[in-house]
């Protein structure tokens, strides 16, 4: 019975390696676990654009594209009148408000870092300038909506197992194909969790 319990206690510890190996903040990944039951972000890939542990957190969904194409969100835009590349669905809340990300090596003003080359868009001038500018689908994407979480609200849902945390990368972010991205940063994680709990396994039975 002992070596059940600290086995599950092995087990637990891994997991909580694993997830939690990237510090949770600004401009990282939250990955939908496998056991992730709300309908809104299941199987979603999430970039975490602000993040204060006492003011909560905002994030868009990387990996839901709509049929919207970018003419019809900028229809008051001339130059995005022959836009075919589709927007995102951004998240659950407000989904009338525009917002983009941008992979650029200049800062775009009015622009908020996220990682890297990549920079966050949410008021109307920077927009606007995109835009005008017709830069490619490839570094820019337009989400509607967002995802939210109250003071301690995120860091409730990652401990009962909800969501992995890993760090960002701009192929991922900007993948042509989204619906591949949850498949493969998920089957990542677990490959992490699954290496993670061979090491602490294996500490374990050598010391017993």
């Amino acid at each position: 019975m002992r070596k059940f319990v600290l086995l599950a206690l092995v087990v637990g510890f891994a997991e909580s390696v694993a997830a939690q190996q990237t510090e949770l903040g600004s401009g990282t990944f939250l990955v939908a676990s496998r056991d992730l039951g709300d309908p809104n972000f299941a199987q979603t890939v999430i970039l975490l654009v602000r993040y204060d542990e006492d003011e909560g957190a905002m994030g868009v969904v990387i990996n839901r594209r709509t049929d919207m194409p970018l003419s019809r969100v900028f229809e008051n835009i001339k130059d995005a009148q022959n836009r075919t590349d589709c927007a995102y669905t951004g998240g659950p809340v407000e989904p009338g408000d525009v917002l983009a990300l941008l992979r650029t090596s200049d800062a775009p003003e009015n622009a908020i870092h996220v990682f890297s080359s990549v920079y966050l868009l949410s008021s109307k001038d920077p927009l606007v300038k995109a835009v005008e500018r017709k830069v490619d689908a490839s570094v820019f994407h337009v989400y509607l909506g967002y995802a939210g979480w109250g003071p301690g609200q995120l860091e409730h849902e990652i401990s009962l197992g909800g969501w992995h945390v890993m760090p960002p990368d701009a192929g991922s972010l900007f993948d042509p194909d989204p619906d591949s991205v949850w498949p493969r940063l998920v089957r990542r994680t677990e490959m992490q969790i699954a290496r993670a709990f061979q090491f602490l396994a294996a500490a374990w039975y050598a010391r017993t």
